[in-house]
């Protein structure tokens, strides 16, 4: 089986926050992590230093490799940064860009 995982702390979220499943809107300093596995992303959030996870809604969604999955994380990190009850990407191109090179953050 391969998987990934991507972290993004810090992350301020735009007016009206982040959708999740079970409690709703959530806003302020935010972690956002994506576990890629089995050809499926899971974005889950967390306020930054909290023990408890939520999951972002939306997720999980199907995702078709590990360089796609950094591209949804990218791609989900902007939405909670824009707020407005983010929820994950429905569309995200692949960019071409190697697994091992650093997102532009």
């Amino acid at each position: 089986m391969t998987w990934a995982s991507w972290t993004t702390r810090g992350v301020y979220s735009g007016h009206g926050g982040v959708l999740t499943e079970e409690v709703g809107p959530l806003s302020g300093d935010l972690t956002i992590h994506t576990t890629w596995a089995d050809d499926t992303a899971q974005i889950t959030v967390q306020y930054t230093g909290a023990a408890d996870w939520f999951t972002m809604a939306g997720s999980p969604v199907p995702c078709p490799s590990e360089a796609a999955s950094r591209d949804l994380h990218d791609a989900a990190v902007e939405a909670v940064r824009r707020g407005s009850a983010a929820t994950v990407p429905t569309a995200v191109p692949e960019s071409g860009r190697r697994v091992d090179e650093a997102a532009s953050e």
